[in-house]
């Protein structure tokens, strides 16, 4: 199975408009950004495929949250690191082969996305982001579909985000009405037929988003 996308080349960096945030102006070193979802394109599947499933995720999070986003000091490169989940998609129809840019997501939504967009039959789950807000009275909520790239504008490292898509055994994953990528991984144990995966590269650093 391969997986592509028009919105950005393997390994390169992701264009802003597939951001949660992108490098702010003036003093405002972030800013919301157009938080579309990228186009997504596979094909050579495996004949018994049955349904899909999507996740984004982020390896490249920093463990220590009161080094991020602060302007009196970065976060190192060596600080060891933790998974964000971006997107979780489930029971994408065995039929499905694309996902438009835009059709998933376009803009951020405050306290997350009551009814994401996807295909007919599909179900989204919540991502990371409903975590990392669950204490801002402004933000919190439960944010399911994609929320894209945000990454600490201290950060030295260049963050990487990996499209993952599984092809599966089964025509519905048993998780539960809200569920999470993790949740969706251990469901699919024992169902995938074949995965194939792309990642692009992300910074709300100014230097290291020019050297990337």
């Amino acid at each position: 199975m391969k997986l592509s996308s028009d919105s950005f080349p393997n390994r390169q960096p992701i264009p802003p408009r597939f951001a949660f945030g992108r490098i702010g102006a003036g003093s405002d070193p972030i800013a919301l950004s157009d938080n579309r979802n990228p186009h997504l394109a596979w094909d050579e599947v495996p004949a018994a495929t049955r349904s899909f499933a999507l996740l984004c995720i982020d390896p490249d999070v920093p463990t220590e949250p009161d080094t991020v986003n602060r302007s009196d000091r970065t976060i190192p490169r060596d600080q060891p690191r933790a998974e964000f989940c971006h997107w979780v998609m489930v029971d994408l129809p065995a039929r499905c082969r694309e996902l438009a840019e835009g059709a998933c997501a376009d803009g951020v939504v405050a306290r997350g996305k009551p009814e994401p967009a996807g295909p007919a039959g599909s179900r989204q789950g919540s991502n990371d982001y409903t975590g990392w807000f669950a204490q801002d009275p402004d933000m919190q909520g439960d944010y399911r579909g994609y929320d894209g790239p945000c990454p600490p504008f201290n950060d030295e490292r260049m963050h990487r985000y990996f499209f993952r898509l599984f092809a599966l055994d089964l025509e519905r994953l048993p998780v539960g009405e809200r569920f999470t990528g993790p949740d969706a991984l251990r469901a699919m144990q024992g169902h995938v037929l074949a995965e194939a995966a792309i990642h692009g590269v992300y910074s709300l650093n100014p230097a290291v988003a020019k050297g990337g």
